[in-house]
């Protein structure tokens, strides 16, 4: 889950990482009250959750009256890849000395969480890291031991000549490290976090993610979530107890089982296909479930073929078989449907889809070859 940068800053507050004065704001006569509060020069930055922002024209400077004015109609009802700007934040221009980059991920191959710094601030880490790779220092911490000072400290120390500077980052890389762990996040990060002119160090900008599988335990955090922002479907496919990821593709994939969704995806690319979405409808499934990931499906205009692969071991075929008979009358669906189905009641499952007009499929292979040769 994403988290706008108004909501991720006063995160960050509470956590006694420094930000700059600012005022989230959804009208142009909010922008003028904030400005006139924070003074002027200000800064006006949409709120949206994509990067790229500053490219699109989506922030902007504003050093007078007239310019607040002109910039808050320009940015409020923008669209920035997609998505319409509905808030703003209003920030006081701050004074920079120098930019330096900030950040938390979790390592899958280390299995350890990963504090990176780099030099180089307000630039997007993942082309540093692809073009110089060298540039982003690296600091592991051990999940049963933390985050220990000395590994802050070297941090601040590799950002940072003043010792004062550096002993003031290497707390807030301890602040930042204790936030990411507490709240389950699964990115967090300052970029840029800048020196100003007076040698203060404050996070200019802020952006956490957070782990969907932790958020029950975070019932705070997930009030936070900007349902307008999110796709639909996928927001549906949550709400349905559903795994739903869109791709570009036109086949679409219901399978059980994240290992075989992936491994079914992996074929349909292996035969020549293209996967339209990553579809988990899990165990147990009812047949209300599957009508529901036929209905998710059926939204994505790209999907002309569908192809369920199911294994059926806690999932029952026959439930399966029942959800796609009862979809199939009341969604009025006319893509062809690929079946393979084994496992458990299979055979009902078959008695139940016999005059359905599906496609049957002997196994996974026959199953993606066919799903691929509709298409022609």
């Amino acid at each position: 889950m994403k988290v706008h940068e108004y909501q991720a800053k006063e995160i960050f507050n509470k956590y006694d990482i420094p930000t700059p004065k600012e005022k989230m704001c959804v009208s142009i006569d909010e922008v003028i009250a904030a400005s006139t509060e924070l003074g002027l020069p200000c800064v006006i930055k949409a709120q949206v959750h994509v990067g790229g922002r500053g490219k699109a024209g989506g922030i902007k400077i504003a050093k007078t009256e007239q310019e607040v004015n002109e910039y808050a109609k320009q940015i409020l009802g923008m669209e920035i890849k997609g998505l319409p700007v509905k808030k703003v934040l209003v920030s006081q221009v701050i004074s920079i000395a120098s930019e330096a980059y900030l950040g938390i991920i979790n390592d899958r191959t280390a299995k350890k969480t990963v504090m990176m710094a780099c030099k180089q601030g307000g630039v997007e880490i993942e082309e540093v890291a692809r073009k110089k790779p060298e540039a982003i220092f690296k600091v592991y911490a051990d999940p049963l031991v933390g985050f220990l000072p000395h590994k802050a400290r070297q941090i601040g120390l590799f950002l940072y000549d003043d010792p004062k500077t550096a002993f003031a980052c290497a707390k807030i890389a301890e602040k930042l490290y204790k936030m990411f762990i507490e709240l389950d996040s699964s990115l967090a990060e300052i970029n840029p976090l800048v020196v100003t002119d007076s040698g203060e160090l404050i996070a200019l900008d802020a952006k956490i993610n957070f782990d969907d599988n932790g958020l029950y335990r975070h019932p705070d955090i997930e009030l936070l979530r900007d349902r307008e922002s999110e796709d639909v479907n996928e927001l549906r496919a949550r709400e349905s107890d559903l795994s739903y990821v869109k791709l570009d593709g036109n086949i679409g994939c219901v399978v059980n089982g994240a290992g075989l969704a992936m491994a079914t995806m992996d074929l349909v690319k292996h035969f020549g296909g293209e996967p339209a979405n990553f579809l988990d409808i899990g165990g147990s499934s009812s047949p209300q479930k599957v009508q529901n990931a036929l209905e998710i499906l059926l939204n994505d205009k790209n999907v002309k073929v569908i192809f369920f692969n199911i294994f059926g071991g806690i999932t029952r075929c026959d439930d399966v078989a029942n959800g796609i008979l009862v979809a199939k009358k009341a969604l009025n669906i006319k893509q062809p449907i690929v079946t393979r189905l084994t496992g458990t009641n299979e055979d009902k499952a078959m008695d139940i889809l016999k005059e359905a007009g599906l496609i049957f499929a002997q196994g996974m292979d026959d199953g993606a070859k066919k799903a691929i040769e509709l298409l022609k």
